[in-house]
């Protein structure tokens, strides 16, 4: 029977070589083993010493990933806040053009990308558990030369921005100002194209503090380039958003340094490959279906806001909802990073074949999420008749924020599973599948369940956003479904089937023959 300490020691998988082994071990790399695997299959443990040995080994192995990926996505989304902020010190008008770029045109590329950036996740998480380490660095190119081809008809909306947003109603000031901040963001789309897959990556290896080192260091940089640029040198809003591109492609060389540079990636990371320009079309399906997932997400309750804008004196309840998206925006960031880690944590483990593992995983990160989650509505509720002082200073938006502020704590909870579910989705390569149920649970039931209480009802933005909070509710419900009735050790053969189809042995094989 094991001890305590032999359950925390590395248990090395007997697939590799052992020179790689002790390589990987001295220089700090992260080796997928067995030990969550081998305490959930030893009968001989009581079930409570295995409950909890188990627990104690998941959480070390999540916390690794999810807290510096938190990290990772709150500098980001603060760097894109913190532009907006220095764009509002220029003037109303030129902070209503960088919010109108950022949620108009920025948000709709972000989606895009990060989402398409999910594809690589699936198949670097499923790799690395398979000890397949060279086709991380493949499917990273890969993806990288797909997403990049993106940008591309990205960067044409990006340059006729001016022509949509008079097209959908916008102001000509409005909407000329949007124009010249959105231009200064194209060179952010391939900051993007490259970001994405490079960070993917990584947290297939665990590998997520650097990162959030260089993200840090990143954000202080900003905030100082920032403030030369904008008032120093006087470049206005087109200085404000090409700073925001130049510190997303410091984050992107860094990163790309360090991947080069580390001996954390020697096994991932053999340099450049013809083999990258493979199978780029059968990529791109696994990708659109990926970004298809989660855009839907993300636009979701971007929808509820320009719903809001069509009721009947909208200005209040447009300020309100504004401040609640904010927030719940913010929090959103934790509970994608616990998404990282879930999709992290089931590909190493649905690689390694380690079925017990992957749904044991399953259950502690959507409860770990879950706690996360309360504890942040609960501190909302507490705060709600102050917290839109962070935002403004109006009395009569801080009365309509505390009345909102019940559907906004019920928003977070959900935050706290939805995405989480997704992760595991991504993690398994259900990408298509769940792109389906987003559908009919966002706009087919949500979104009109919304408008039909809001306008119909009569019962305004909270008509609107219960609707929205029940289309969220049914997709979570059935993702749980799906989740917990699965059968993990098909999902190992699925997962395996998956690294052979695209680990290109033939291919490679002719190369080395060349």
């Amino acid at each position: 029977m094991e001890s305590e300490e032999d359950l925390h020691r590395p248990i090395l998988s007997p697939t590799s070589p052992p020179e790689e082994h002790a390589e990987a071990i001295s220089s700090g790399a992260h080796v997928v083993d067995s030990r969550l695997e081998n305490v959930l299959s030893d009968t001989n443990l009581p079930w409570f010493k295995r409950l909890r040995s188990a627990t104690w080994i998941e959480l070390s192995l999540l916390s690794r990933i999810a807290a510096p990926a938190i990290f990772v996505y709150l500098i980001n989304n603060f760097m894109s806040t913190a532009t907006r902020a220095f764009a509002g010190h220029l003037g109303n008008l030129e902070y209503a053009a960088a919010n109108l770029g950022n949620s108009g045109i920025q948000l709709f590329a972000y989606g895009l990308m990060l989402g398409m950036g999910s594809a690589v996740e699936t198949l670097c998480g499923q790799a690395y558990g398979a000890h397949e380490y060279e086709m991380l660095g493949v499917y990273m190119q890969r993806a990288i030369i797909v997403l990049t081809l993106t940008g591309i008809p990205i960067t044409l909306v990006y340059i006729f921005s001016k022509q949509i947003l008079l097209l959908i109603g916008e102001s000509t000031a409005l909407s000329s100002a949007a124009a010249i901040f959105v231009y200064g963001l194209i060179p952010q789309i391939y900051g993007y194209a490259m970001n994405f897959p490079i960070q993917k990556f990584l947290q297939a290896q665990s590998i997520v503090a650097p990162s959030a080192y260089i993200s840090t260091a990143t954000l202080m940089l900003h905030m100082l380039l920032s403030w030369v640029v904008v008032y120093k040198l006087g470049l206005g809003l087109i200085g404000a958003s090409l700073v925001l591109s130049l510190s997303w492609w410091i984050i992107v060389v860094a990163q790309f340094v360090y991947i080069v540079g580390s001996r954390r990636c020697k096994y991932t990371w053999t340099g450049l490959s013809l083999r990258a320009f493979h199978g780029l079309w059968a990529f791109s399906k696994l990708s659109a279906a990926s970004a298809v997932m989660l855009c839907l997400e993300i636009w979701y309750f971007q929808v509820l806001v320009l719903v809001t804008g069509l009721l009947d004196d909208s200005e209040l309840a447009l300020d309100a909802i504004s401040v609640c998206m904010a927030i719940s925006g913010l929090m959103l960031q934790i509970g994608i990073g616990f998404q990282a880690a879930a999709s992290v944590r089931v590909g190493n483990e649905l690689g390694a074949g380690n079925a017990k593992a992957a749904k044991f995983s399953v259950v502690v990160v959507n409860i770990a999420s879950l706690i996360v989650a309360v504890v942040e509505a609960m501190v909302v509720l507490s705060l709600r008749h102050v917290v839109s002082y962070a935002f403004t200073s109006g009395e009569k938006v801080a009365n309509a924020v505390s009345d909102l502020c019940p559907f906004l704590a019920i928003t977070l909870i959900l935050n706290g599973v939805q995405p989480v579910l997704s992760g595991v989705a991504v993690g398994c390569g259900w990408q298509a599948l769940v792109a389906y149920v987003n559908v009919g649970c966002y706009y087919v039931v949500g979104i009109p369940l919304g408008c039909l209480l809001g306008f119909k009802f009569n019962l305004g933005v909270k008509g609107i956003w219960s609707g929205m909070i029940g289309g969220t509710m049914m997709q979570t419900l059935i993702l749980l479904w799906i989740t917990f009735r699965s059968d993990w050790d098909h999902e190992v053969d699925k997962a395996e089937k998956r690294v052979r189809k695209w680990q290109d042995r033939k291919e490679a094989q002719e190369e080395e023959r060349g």
